[in-house]
């Protein structure tokens, strides 16, 4: 089977003159080519609602009952019903004249745009994600070079289907074997435009806005002082390759805007390793400024594109650029099963120095071709990006277009399609890089990340036992920190309302009072006296609140979204703040102690972010078809993240003890 592949490979060999015919064609230019427009569906899905005044109110006061005592919950009550009943009032209905008068977006759109764009925090750890993608177990395809040059072919396959309207428009199968199907496809191709959306909720099929794809490439956030900006450059042909510190402008299509043949793209990433392998690393390496502090960084490019030549290429080599691919060398590490942490912290944030943080998407290849994606978060969230990476995982493990045995075109000396970006460096900017290196290797070294593998919850026990495996999971993330910390605190699980016009995310909040109920029944059996029997109905009452409310924040009923545009309207409106959010339970129910966040994905080998707070607990998890996983970032002498997998583990071990006790007693 390899070699029928390698030899495929070699038939994409071809010089200049001769590969038109070959690399031209749909096959290789484009990954899809769907019987359905890619927006098909965008014009008739459903606007995100405003939830009720009321709904949102009393969602809030349910969500932060586990965290408060009751003197507070009487005090948060009052402080609430005066809210619902007068300034709350006018606020709502402020929001609902600006959501009418603006029908093509969501009313949490702009706002959210400029939570993320306003905030001056540092870009790695705070809000750029980690992705890792499992490895091509064909050695000939691992390999750094020729895994960078497939990743990059179909990185270009899915735009070009997505500017050519032929990717697969985005829909969520409630049962695919039976709704993604031909006929289906069939049906809605008659379906009237603007019904289509509707057409396709009758084959519980769900289409999702795909408002935010076109941003996935081709987009650049620039710094600014107080607020940054996104500059997107759709038709540009070249991407960003960094190696050792070293930026250089790759052309990746050609003049027509065609994908280079595959042969054409591995020379050019060839002589980017020959020029680099020629000098030293980067003396001032500047993605290091990307990792600043945005008003520090705006500052330091305002001076630096003082500079006329640097402005230019800065704009139109850097900002511009597709996406960026960073190859990085043997210093930076390999990935070892057994120690997952160092090269997981590396590619999250690292030292920076082989990074342009700014970019929408970097793809990072290890020495050893392990590949991870870091992505710039405020132009989208996972839905894009997670199809992204699923299509670029899978198609790269398809039809991978060249192998160690590939022959490539010679590029060295082509310094039109392969460019080094060389910039003038001054005195005041080697300083600035200096600085923010200091400060961003001091957070990194700061950073504590660990990692559980727990092999007796996966995805088959949670089916042989009728278990929720997401409930599971964020259940004993409640139960780990009630006992290794005696409490209960604000905890943060983001659901997507991507089925709606421009929808983004809501909160879920997964400390309810079903999950304190449980952990206190657990934790203290002799006042408690419940039974395994018993307990497991706690543990299935835990799963039905959970479900009820992710339901709810994925149908755009959540409190969150909604209580933060009534804030920012007020802001706009320059109305003074409410006493609402002053109080105690606003303050605690959002200061996310523990963030989590998954993505079920069968391309992903590990997923991870920074604590959302300094005292916090940022914890990626997913659940696998052999093991239940968590990565878990916190913050030296702020919080111990050892502590609390030790506990997570316990807490795994307390509920499946109670599982198998509860099954086996009803035999």
């Amino acid at each position: 089977m390899f070699r029928t592949r390698v030899h495929r490979n070699l038939s994409w060999i071809s010089t200049n003159s001769s590969r038109t015919t070959t690399t031209h064609g749909q096959h290789y230019q484009y990954l899809q080519c769907s019987k359905l427009p890619t927006l098909y569906f965008q014009r008739s899905l459903p606007r995100l609602p405003i939830p009720l005044l009321e709904n949102s109110c009393r969602r809030f006061l349910e969500a932060t009952k586990p965290l408060l005592s009751p003197a507070e919950q009487a005090e948060t009550q009052q402080t609430v019903e005066q809210f619902r009943q007068g300034i709350g009032m006018d606020l709502h209905a402020k929001l609902k004249i600006h959501d009418a008068q603006h029908k093509h977006t969501s009313y949490i759109s702009e706002p959210w745009f400029d939570m993320y764009l306003a905030d001056r925090a540092p870009l790695p750890l705070n809000y750029n994600p980690l992705l890792v993608m499992k490895s091509d177990t064909r050695p000939e395809y691992q390999q750094q070079v020729v895994r960078a040059t497939n990743l990059i072919i179909s990185s270009l396959r899915f735009w070009r289907s997505l500017q050519a309207d032929l990717l697969e428009p985005e829909v969520y199968h409630m049962n695919a074997k039976k709704s993604d199907t031909a006929s289906y496809r069939r049906w809605m191709k008659v379906a009237p435009k603007a019904f289509a959306t509707y057409a396709s909720y009758a084959f519980k099929a769900f289409p999702l806005d795909m408002s935010q794809y076109n941003r996935l490439f081709g987009t650049s956030r620039v710094p600014r002082i107080g607020k940054d900006e996104l500059v997107h450059s759709p038709d540009s042909k070249h991407i960003l390759v960094m190696r050792r510190g070293h930026m250089y402008a790759v052309n990746v299509l050609d003049s027509s805007g065609y994908i280079e043949s595959p042969s054409v793209i591995l020379g050019r990433l060839r002589a980017v390793l020959k020029l680099d392998a020629d000098r030293e690393a980067a003396s001032v390496p500047l993605g290091v400024l990307t990792s600043g502090q945005r008003d520090e960084w705006a500052k330091t490019r305002q001076q630096f594109v003082s500079n006329t030549k640097n402005a230019n290429l800065l704009e139109r080599e850097v900002d511009a650029a597709l996406f960026c691919v960073c190859l990085d060398g043997d210093e930076d590490g390999v990935f070892d099963e057994n120690r997952q942490e160092p090269l997981l912290k590396h590619l999250l944030a690292g030292k920076a120095q082989n990074r342009w943080f700014d970019k929408s998407i970097s793809l990072l290849i290890s020495a050893d071709g392990t590949t991870a994606i870091n992505f710039e978060h405020s132009w989208g969230d996972g839905v894009a990006v997670l199809r992204y990476f699923n299509e670029l995982y899978k198609d790269t493990l398809k039809q991978p277009f060249v192998s160690t045995e590939t022959v490539h075109t010679p590029a060295e000396g082509d310094f039109s399609n392969v460019r080094p970006i060389n910039f003038e460096i001054d005195d005041a900017t080697k300083s600035a890089v200096s600085e923010a290196y200091n400060k961003n290797a001091s957070i990194v070294d700061n950073l504590d990340m660990n990692v559980l593998k727990y092999p007796h919850i996966n995805k088959p026990t949670c089916k042989q036992y009728g278990l929720s495996p997401d409930s599971i999971i964020q259940l004993s993330f409640q139960l780990a920190y009630r006992q290794a910390y005696s409490g209960y605190v604000g905890t943060y699980e983001s659901c997507s309302t991507s089925a709606f016009r421009h929808g983004r995310t809501e909160t879920m909040r997964p400390c309810t009072n079903a999950t304190r109920d449980f952990c206190e029944a657990i934790l203290q059996p002799e006042r408690s006296k419940a039974s395994a029997g018993e307990l497991r109905a706690m543990i299935d009452n835990c799963s039905k609140v959970h479900g009820q409310l992710t339901k709810e924040a994925a149908m755009g009923q959540g409190f969150d979204r909604h209580l933060f545009a009534l804030r920012h309207t007020a802001q706009k409106e320059g109305i003074p703040i409410p006493d609402l959010y002053e109080t105690e339970a606003y303050k605690r129910i959002n200061n996310n102690i523990i963030s989590t966040s998954t993505l079920g994905s069968d391309a992903l080998l590990a997923g991870s972010f920074g604590p959302v707070v300094k005292n916090g607990f940022g914890i990626g998890y997913s659940i696998q078809n052999d093991f239940a996983g968590a990565i878990v970032t916190t913050y030296k002498n702020q919080a111990d993240g050892k502590v609390f997998i030790d506990s997570l583990e316990s807490a795994f071990d307390k509920i499946c003890a109670v599982i198998q006790q509860s099954s086996s007693s009803k035999k």
